[in-house]
């Protein structure tokens, strides 16, 4: 299916995860690798692989899938912040 995304949980190293982020934050391969401090070939190589492994035809699906698995948090959406702790008065 053109534009799927995996429908099953899938492993991306840290590396990886970095990359989706920064993808979803709307940075080019360019910023990316100045941002990790890798060369764009390495930025391109884990993107390759990054799609292959969800099955993401592009970027705007791939930031899809991350939203969908919890990958990323844009703007407060998608996040599971900890619930907040009620302090209660001990009487």
């Amino acid at each position: 299916m053109s534009g799927s995304v995996s429908g099953s949980p899938v492993t991306l190293s840290d590396r990886e995860l970095q990359v989706v982020e920064l993808v979803a934050a709307g940075l080019t391969n360019e910023k990316i690798a100045e941002k990790l401090e890798i060369s764009k070939r390495t930025v391109d190589n884990h993107i390759s692989n990054i799609l292959n492994k969800t099955h993401a035809d592009n970027r705007v699906t791939l930031v899809r899938w991350a939203l969908q698995w919890g990958k990323v948090c844009l703007d407060n959406i998608n996040c599971c912040p900890l619930p907040r702790q009620i302090d209660k008065e001990v009487s």
